[in-house]
């Protein structure tokens, strides 16, 4: 990719820690969540989940469940057109048809004049299944003999949703080179997104049109429009989104398929449905990171050079393959980490399992393949008695230089990050073992993390009003994490107005321009790029009016503060966006507005370089680099881990809202720790085991470490908005390695297998112990 120019912003409002416009409302409890939302004859929607994890069906019987009064429709999979769907792969239904396949999957959904009865009908409804051996593991899933989830697609296992292989130099012929060698096999568990809000929508067809109008919390608009178009077999014209407040999403709330099921229940009572999952259902029923099994190997000269790597990974995807395709896909690509690493070979199965699937969640494949690598190169460190930053920053990418695949690093920061890590966290300091309180072991540990930012395709449409004031649409959905703010604050410093000037609306597929999904950490990126794109082309139309009015040529011209075109070297002489519009309205021009669209190119794999198997292109965005610290207090007797401080140093290219981007950083980090030492998804026989806020644990005001210190480094590159770069996945994806290398560093436990539970670490303690360890 080309170098991109970087225009400044006009007055001080980029830069600007600015607050949330939603954060009084959120705070006093005003702002409208779809569950809020009330019509006149609104019915509930609620859906039966299967007991079994792979079981035929063979029949139904839901008489008993319409007569009960109250109940206005049951549907099964006969009552809905014989359609799959999915992101990838056409292979999920949207109440099962067939067979189950997962435990919890909906089976029959019910709409009635309230929950109480409509969830009383549920209990009504029989279905008759023949249970089908199950299969639970994904390598187990793939031997000869496994039970096939899924009709057999083409060559390759029927369970392997995708097969990935990357191959680069001459691994076969590198071993013999390392001097020292490190090898083994870590796990990473199925992640809840734990979003406060369920996913809830509300269904309203017209009776005169039979068009659709779906208020629904999501990250896309536009994806809710053509799933759900495609699930009823509707033309997309029918469907209408729209997005009220969104409670967290973090990748749950993309392929879904709560809606076309709500729509369906509208269509079939003639009557507004809102579907509203309890904490329960949407554990049990929607989605979860993918759990990966990751057996790697990494070798090295005694000079500290990184010479090889082979990786095998294991993606479970669960029972349908949703997003699991591109997660691995993710995860091979950043295998061999942000390292020159001349030989490598890697190999990644995305497998179907009888438990529930896996989809989209913040870091996208990178979090699992990042706590194998960077805990690898701890431990090759500790062989070659070298310091860990000292070991990366040797091996560390440069500007220029080749990703795996032979995509260019354009602004290859991490050394920066590295240093600037070292220096804010005193780093060797803190490795001499300050001394604990009795009974406890103290330890620091760090990883170098590497994501991409920008993704797919986005529009923004820009309008300058009578009165001067500015409307920017774009279809973009703030999940909570800010970006309406960070995005009025690129449209207002690349127009010179003042925020209270500037209007941005919320997302509806009628009246939006395109946006693909809040996600891939794009959103500022992404979205950001083409206002600014759209504000360049109303700038020139408000330059062409100014120079008519002004009796001034266009080149001298300049923008102002405050909404106002003014003379280059003439304080006193300008006019205001307010005059110039009317000018464009009543005079000559029409209405000042303007439109930008951008897809971010696909990255075509250099199969010169590379020998490539599943995998043609990657539409991977920008590369943003960062390094995390971690301080842990280990206590020996019950193993338990606390995080006692943290450090998270990032690229953040060009800073457009500091407070909003450390919040981004810090909210990550918790994200990060509860993978790291609490957050795990249970399963015993095919049953969610711990399905509710009590059983699953996330971390908790007292698990949050004393401090976590966001330290953003600024160099501005790239197509983002004045060079920003992405900032809101990778803030997670290095926690987990950190945190673990700490623990290695404070007892010499090596942690394969997340979360470090207390019995964990104390089992590892051990077992160091009975070898002779200390």
């Amino acid at each position: 990719m080309s170098s991109h120019p970087k225009p400044e912003p006009v007055g001080d409002v980029v830069g600007a820690s600015v607050p949330k416009p939603d954060a009084r409302e959120k705070v006093t409890g005003r702002a409208v969540y779809t569950d809020d939302l009330r019509v006149p004859g609104m019915l509930h929607g609620v859906l039966l989940g299967s007991p079994h994890a792979h079981a035929r069906i063979l029949s139904y019987d839901t008489s008993l469940a319409k007569a009960l009064p109250g109940v206005r429709a049951v549907l099964t999979a006969e009552d809905l057109p014989p359609v799959d769907i999915g992101a990838v792969i056409k292979d999920q239904p949207l109440l099962a048809r067939g067979k189950v396949r997962y435990v919890g999957e909906p089976v029959a959904a019910v709409a009635a004049v309230d929950p109480t009865t409509a969830r009383r009908a549920l209990e009504l409804i029989r279905v008759q299944y023949e249970v089908l051996p199950p299969v639970f593991d994904a390598e187990a899933a793939l031997r000869p003999d496994a039970p096939v989830l899924h009709a057999p697609r083409g060559p390759g296992h029927p369970n392997a949703a995708s097969h990935i292989r990357l191959i680069e130099g001459e691994p076969d012929g590198a071993w013999a080179k390392c001097d020292v060698i490190i090898e083994d096999v870590y796990e990473t568990p199925a992640q809840q997104h734990i979003y406060l809000e369920p996913c809830s929508t509300l269904a309203e067809v017209d009776p005169d049109t039979g068009r659709i109008t779906l208020h629904t919390s999501t990250q896309t608009a536009f994806r809710v429009q053509a799933i759900t178009a495609e699930a009823l077999a509707v033309p997309m014209s029918r469907i209408r989104v729209l997005v009220p407040r969104v409670g967290g999403a973090f990748g749950g709330k993309v392929e879904s398929t709560n809606q076309p099921i709500t729509a369906a229940l509208a269509l079939a009572t003639g009557a507004p449905v809102k579907m509203t999952f309890s904490r329960t259902d949407d554990m049990t029923m929607m989605r979860s990171r993918h759990g990966a099994r990751i057996h790697m190997r990494t070798g090295a000269t005694r000079d500290g050079r990184i010479l090889a790597r082979q990786v095998r990974i294991y993606f479970d995807t669960g029972a349908y393959a949703d997003d699991g395709p591109f997660v691995a896909n993710i995860g091979s690509y950043f295998a061999r980490g942000p390292y020159r690493i001349p030989h490598v070979d890697v190999e990644c199965w995305c497998v179907y399992t009888n438990k529930l699937r896996a989809g989209a969640f913040r870091g996208f494949g990178n979090p699992q393949i990042h706590f194998a690598s960077e805990v690898q190169v701890d431990r090759l460190a500790e062989a070659l008695g070298m310091d860990p930053i000292e070991l990366r920053l040797r091996n560390a990418l440069e500007t220029g230089e080749k990703w795996l695949g032979g995509a260019p690093v354009e602004s290859g920061t991490l050394h920066a990050c590295l240093e600037r890590a070292r220096e804010v966290s005193d780093w060797q300091r803190r490795r001499q073992r300050a001394p604990p309180a009795p009974g406890k072991r103290r330890g620091i540990g760090m990883a170098a993390v590497a994501h991409v930012s920008g993704l797919l395709g986005s529009s923004a449409t820009v309008r300058i009003n009578e009165d001067g004031s500015v409307n920017v649409s774009t279809g973009a959905v703030d999940t909570g994490q800010g970006s309406d703010t960070a995005l009025a604050q690129v449209a207002a410093g690349a127009l010179g107005v003042p925020l209270s000037q500037l209007h941005f609306s919320r997302p509806d597929t009628d009246t939006s321009p395109y946006d693909w999904c809040t996600g891939g950490t794009r959103t500022t990126f992404t979205v950001g790029h083409v206002i600014t794109q759209a504000c360049e082309q109303v700038r020139e139309q408000l330059f062409e009016h100014a120079s008519a009015m002004l009796q001034r040529p266009v080149q001298q011209l300049e923008l102002r503060p405050g909404g106002h075109v003014g003379v280059r070297g003439e304080p006193g002489t300008s006019v205001s966006f307010g005059a110039i519009s009317g000018y464009a309205l009543y005079v000559a021009g029409g209405p000042i507005l303007a439109s930008a669209r951008w897809l971010f190119p696909a990255w075509q794999l250099d199969t010169q370089r590379t020998h490539v198997e599943g995998l043609t292109s990657m539409g991977n965005g920008f590369f943003v680099f960062a390094a995390q610290v971690a301080e842990v207090e280990v206590d020996e007797l019950t193993g338990h881990v606390e995080v006692l401080e943290a450090w998270s140093v990032h690229d953040v290219g060009r800073v457009i809202n500091p407070a909003a981007a450390e919040g981004q950083i810090q909210g990550g980090f918790v994200q990060g720790l509860g993978y790291a030492l609490t957050e795990e998804l249970l399963w015993k026989e095919g049953h969610l085991l711990n399905p509710t806020m009590g059983g699953y644990k996330v971390p908790g005001a007292l698990d949050v470490p004393r401090a976590i210190h966001s330290v953003l480094l600024e160099h501005p590159a790239g197509p983002g908005p004045f060079g920003a770069k992405g900032v809101a996945e990778v803030s997670l994806v290095g926690v987990a390695p950190a945190i673990c290398n700490a623990i290695r560093h404070a007892t010499g436990a090596n942690i394969r297998r997340i979360p470090a539970t207390g019995e964990r670490v104390l089992r590892e303690l051990l077992a160091r112990e009975t070898q002779g360890g200390h």
